[in-house]
């Protein structure tokens, strides 16, 4: 019997404003879509947080027995500048400024996006299709907004009449906002006079002569609206109604607004059940800007080759870091949070690898199934990862009485922890263990060995200030001593 009908998830829903009962359009099927970078450049590590997130999701989905579709698509055209309806393509100006093709800007931040997703374990989504490669989709769903009165054509470009959608639909009904206060609120802009009011967006937009990236169309040679691409490719894969869609915060409004709309307005019916977001990542307190000099990517995170953090990151330090918060909390990256959570993540490496080592009595000191059922009801309770590992850590205390010889367990229980460790702290979170690298090579953890094998023989022949010397060295070497009952281990700061 699959997981999904003991463990019911309760999630956050950004429609309603609340939290409810995850329940699949069809049973045991579960469909996803979120919304994936503008391959204009290296992937932003805010949108590597919104990425994680959802990976998270997609695992725990898959834990509980589902089959998900999760469909994260490739925008490779048609987002204009500052999200606008006006001013140059991303992907176009890139290609300009570099003198090259347009699919070779694509080609190129396509790889690095993945390169990066790789380097922090996430799965790949199960399809990830491209706007360049929906164009027909997005040309039939333009003409079907068109014919149910919703569209209209001026000078080659077509546009979605908000205020003819809004008579009979709700325009804001994901992000609360009134149209009435959006029109209060707009100003003038060039450039905007073929629209028959501010609010209304580009469905199609016809080319201008200099307009590499085009195609033909009823309309005009020109290219599809950004808000548009989504609701072609989502429905396309998943169907007009589908479980859920998520995205980054900043993407609520006017983003997903507009698709919520275009779906409407083209097959009469809601696009999406359940809407979810992840919300945004800082740095050092303040929005990652490359204009204000606040801001590091991901190879300069991973690689320390940067002024803002006092040394490289492992990815899975840096994934296990991102996990300690909710996804729907804004999220601070300092140095001190980073350094903090290496520490917690070798500690909770530690304790598995000692798992394998324990020594089992016929009584356990530690309900085991009860704090299994824990870790399921964290994660059931919108994905709380927070809560989910500081009940991880309620077992690597254990397991470390354990080894000590304060604490008992049972075969049956042992098996049970390792069994639950492992499902959550690598299938569900995603982190891999690293504690062979954390201790550096297999050469330098046999040196170390010997030194302690040495300081072992000093303690034996009461050189105490031998055994002293080479444990203070090796701390101030960033190795830690741990003497037990059972003998001596170590770890890396």
């Amino acid at each position: 019997m699959p997981l999904y009908n003991t463990h019911h998830i309760k999630l956050y829903n950004t429609l309603s404003g609340e939290k409810e009962i995850f329940q699949p359009i069809t049973e045991g099927y579960v469909g996803m879509y979120v919304c994936g970078p503008t391959v204009y450049s290296n992937v932003h590590l805010g949108n590597v947080r919104t990425f994680m997130s959802f990976d998270m999701i997609f695992r725990y989905l898959k834990h509980l027995g589902y089959k998900v579709r999760y469909v994260r698509n490739i925008t490779d055209a048609g987002h204009l500048e500052n999200d606008a309806d006006v001013g140059e393509d991303k992907i176009t100006k890139k290609a300009r400024l570099e003198a090259i093709e347009p699919m070779e800007i694509v080609q190129r931040y396509t790889v690095d996006f993945h390169n990066v997703l790789t380097t922090f374990n996430f799965l790949p989504p199960s399809i990830e299709p491209t706007a360049t490669g929906h164009i027909i989709e997005q040309i039939e769903l333009i003409q079907s907004i068109i014919d149910n009165g919703f569209g209209y054509t001026v000078n080659g470009s077509v546009y979605f009449d908000v205020h003819k959608y809004n008579e009979s639909n709700e325009y804001g009904i994901l992000s609360k906002r009134k149209l009435e206060d959006l029109i209060h609120n707009t100003r003038a802009l060039d450039g905007q006079s073929d629209k028959k009011n501010p609010q209304d967006f580009a469905l199609w937009k016809k080319a201008e002569p200099t307009h590499i990236m085009r195609w033909p169309s009823p309309w005009s040679d020109g290219f599809p609206g950004w808000h548009l691409e989504c609701t072609a490719m989502s429905t396309k894969y998943l169907g007009d109604y589908f479980d859920i869609h998520g995205g980054g915060m900043d993407l609520k409004f006017p983003h997903h607004e507009c698709e919520i709309a275009q779906n409407q307005a083209s097959k009469g019916q809601a696009l999406v059940k359940y809407w979810m977001h992840a919300n945004m990542l800082e740095l050092n307190g303040a929005r990652m800007s490359k204009s204000t000099g606040n801001y590091i990517n991901p190879a300069e995170l991973l690689s320390g080759d940067n002024d803002i953090m006092s040394k490289a990151y492992n990815p899975s330090v840096i994934r296990f870091f991102m996990m300690q918060a909710s996804y729907r909390s804004v999220l601070d990256l300092t140095d001190d949070g980073l350094a903090a959570a290496e520490k917690g993540f070798h500690r909770l490496m530690d304790a598995i690898s000692l798992m394998a080592n324990l020594k089992t009595n016929s009584s356990s000191s530690f309900n085991v199934s009860e704090w299994k059922q824990k870790c399921y009801d964290a994660m059931n309770d919108d994905f709380n990862t927070p809560i989910l590992i500081a009940t991880l850590f309620e077992a690597v205390k254990f397991i470390n009485q354990i080894k000590d010889g304060s604490a008992s367990v049972t075969p049956e229980d042992l098996a049970i922890l390792k069994e639950t460790i492992d499902a959550f702290v690598f299938d569900v979170l995603g982190l891999v263990n690293i504690s062979k690298e954390s201790t550096g090579s297999d050469k330098l953890t046999g040196a170390v060995e010997i030194l302690i094998n040495l300081r072992k023989e000093a303690r034996l022949n009461k050189d105490f200030a031998l055994s002293d010397k080479i444990r203070n060295e090796l701390a101030e070497a960033g190795i830690q001593l741990n003497d037990s009952r059972e003998g001596t281990t170590f770890t890396t700061n």
